[in-house]
């Protein structure tokens, strides 16, 4: 009887201390997130009432249910602390692992002396046929002083680029070959590197007039410098980037 007195004492506080211990789990919509972009947390936590996050780059949130970016590169443990009414606690960790951005750097330069030419438009297209018609542009930057333009955010696709500068395009390349304008497939999250060669021209504004063409030339006699696996400097170029809108 006495047996019996004690389990039905004991059983219900037993189970009510089950239910009230925490248990922390989380879930991310990506564990290989870019420099700058939202990461998305879901917390997945149960009998919890607080929540305390460690996203380990010095930031700390008490959301349940935060949103996050990180400014710099490399791997992130991040930690949520759930904690239950009573004040108990359980943790859950994962590690991340942060990106550069995709980046396009694309340079400008005369196609015989090969003299960077600056303040030129380049627009990128995703077809060739979109190129001619000059529709459905992807992005449009300008080239700096150093014949340098910087597009981010593009996705790992080959791109077909269209430069005019008031005495220089690549309309005659085109045709010649369509090598010179079409860059090689985008390596997402490396510094990608294309030249764009130009010949000079004598136009108006939005004409495409053609230059007599003296000799045959094809794109793989020139130089391409192609994707760069290294990270040295993306933040300069990040910083000066068109970012393509999604």
């Amino acid at each position: 009887m006495k047996k019996l007195l004690y389990l039905s004492l004991v059983l219900p506080l037993f189970l009510f201390s089950c239910k009230s211990i925490p248990e922390a789990h989380f879930h991310t919509d990506t564990v290989t997130p870019e420099v700058g972009k939202d990461v998305f947390f879901t917390n997945d936590s149960h009998n919890a009432s607080r929540f305390k996050w460690d996203f380990g780059d010095g930031i700390i949130s008490n959301d349940e249910n935060p949103v996050h970016y990180y400014s710099g590169t490399g791997p992130f443990e991040v930690t949520l602390t759930a904690i239950s009414k009573s004040g108990l606690e359980d943790q859950a960790k994962l590690s991340l692992n942060v990106v550069i951005p995709t980046l396009l750097e694309i340079e400008v330069r005369e196609y015989y002396q090969e003299y960077v030419v600056p303040d030129a438009s380049v627009i990128l297209y995703s077809s060739i046929t979109d190129w001619d018609a000059q529709t459905n542009k992807i992005s449009e930057g300008l080239a700096d002083a150093g014949g340098i333009v910087v597009f981010s955010n593009l996705d790992p696709y080959v791109y077909y680029v269209d430069v005019w500068e008031k005495t220089h395009d690549n309309y005659t390349l085109r045709n010649e070959d369509v090598g010179f304008v079409r860059t090689p497939e985008i390596l997402p999250n490396q510094i990608n590197r294309f030249i764009a060669w130009v010949d000079i021209a004598n136009h108006g504004k939005g004409t495409r007039n053609l230059l007599i063409k003296k000799f045959e030339r094809k794109s793989t006699n020139k130089r391409q410098p192609g994707a760069d696996e290294g990270t040295e400097g993306w933040q300069e170029l990040y910083a000066k980037s068109i970012h393509k809108k999604k």
